[in-house]
């Protein structure tokens, strides 16, 4: 259908990817005449300040992104949207920043998305 969906690529053979399309943190951005065009969510956490170390980065990038992708096709309300995102990268540790800078870069993403959050 299209979707996305996160996995842990570490604790599973190459043979459960045959067929699949893989994004890495590196095919996140893209170009477009030679300049690197982050995606929203990138940009949002580098303006909240978000990666310290970077550690956790790439698993908090891919989290987010697949979270955005299932609100765009399924809208939850505005009140739901905090515990939704707790929800959503509770797998995710991250040991410098304390979640917080994360948790507010994906609402603001998914608040200026058209079509993520209801009211």
């Amino acid at each position: 259908d299209g979707s996305k969906s996160e996995t842990r690529t570490c604790i599973f053979g190459a043979h459960y990817f045959a067929g699949k399309n893989i994004v890495t943190i590196e095919g996140q951005a893209t170009k477009k005449d030679g300049v690197l065009i982050l995606t929203p969510i990138q940009q949002a956490f580098i303006d909240n300040f978000a990666f310290q170390c970077g550690y956790c980065a790439p698993g908090f990038v891919a989290g987010a992104t697949v979270f955005l992708d299932r609100l765009n096709r399924r809208p939850i309300k505005r009140a739901n949207l905090e515990k939704a995102i707790e929800e959503a990268l509770n797998d995710h540790i991250c040991r410098c920043t304390g979640y917080v800078r994360y948790y507010e870069a994906i609402r603001d993403v998914a608040l200026a998305t058209p079509g993520c959050v209801i009211d």
